[in-house]
C-alpha cells in the first residue's frame, strides 16, 4: 500500500492540529498477505482457514501508518480502534529491519524509540521501502530539532548573557582605568587593597 493507495476515507480517525500536515501514509504492504492465503486455503476445506484468511485480510487493511510534520501515528484494530501517538520531539532512534522474504519483496519494519521509553515505543510493520520510510522519519526529526519555535528562548538568554558580560567587562575596565597610582607607583582602587609585593 503506498501513498497513493490510501483514501481519505481511510484517515477518517486522524486529527491533526491546525498547522499539521501529512507528509507520509501508508499501512502494512498487501504482499504480506500471501502466507495466510498459503495456510488458509488448504484449512478452507475445515472452515478454518476461511477464518484465519479473513482475520489477517481485516488486520492489514485496517492498520494504517501515517507521518505528519509534527507527529508519528500508528492506527489499529477491527472492531475497535487503537491509536498511537509520538510527538517528533520525543523520538530518540529509528532503525528499520527486513526479514529475507521483506528483503526480496522491498517491505520491511521501521521501529521507533522514545526518551524515557522501554525498548520500541512504535513500530510501522511490513511497510513498503522501509529504508526510505526511516530517512524521512529522521529528517522530520532533525529538523523539529533545529530552529523550533521552542530553541528561540534559548537564543534570546545566550543573548542577555553576553549583554551581561559585557556590561560587566566595561565595569571592569572602568574600575581599572578609575584606580589612582599611590606614592610607590602601584594602583590601587581602594585603601583597604594590600599593596602589591615588586
Amino acid at each position: 500500500m503506498s501513498d497513493a493507495d490510501l483514501d481519505p476515507a481511510d484517515l477518517e480517525w486522524l486529527s491533526l492540529e491546525d498547522d499539521e500536515e501529512i507528509v507520509w501514509a501508508s499501512g502494512p504492504d498487501r504482499r504480506t498477505l500471501v502466507p495466510a492465503f498459503v495456510v488458509g486455503i488448504p484449512l478452507s476445506i475445515v472452515l478454518i482457514g476461511i477464518v484465519i484468511i479473513a482475520g489477517e485480510y481485516l488486520r492489514v487493511t485496517n492498520t494504517h501508518y501515517v507521518v505528519t510534520t509534527q507527529a508519528l501515528y500508528k492506527k489499529t484494530g477491527v472492531v475497535s480502534r487503537d491509536v498511537k501517538r509520538i510527538e517528533h520531539g520525543k523520538v530518540q532512534d529509528i532503525s528499520y529491519s527486513q526479514s529475507a522474504v521483506g528483503n526480496y519483496f522491498g517491505y520491511g519494519t521501521v521501529e521507533v524509540s522514545t526518551a524515557g521509553g522501554s525498548g520500541v515505543e512504535l513500530s510501522f510493520k511490513s511497510v513498503p521501502d522501509p529504508r526510505a520510510v526511516q530517512g524521512r522519519i529522521s529528517d522530520l526529526v532533525d529538523r523539529g530539532g533545529r530552529g523550533t519555535s521552542e530553541e528561540e528562548p534559548v537564543d534570546d538568554v545566550l543573548a542577555e548573557i553576553l549583554t551581561e558580560l559585557r556590561a560587566i567587562r566595561e565595569a571592569v575596565e572602568e574600575s581599572d582605568v578609575d584606580a589612582t597610582p599611590d606614592r610607590t607607583g602601584d594602583t590601587r582602587s581602594s585603601p583597604d587593597e594590600p599593596r602589591s609585593s615588586r
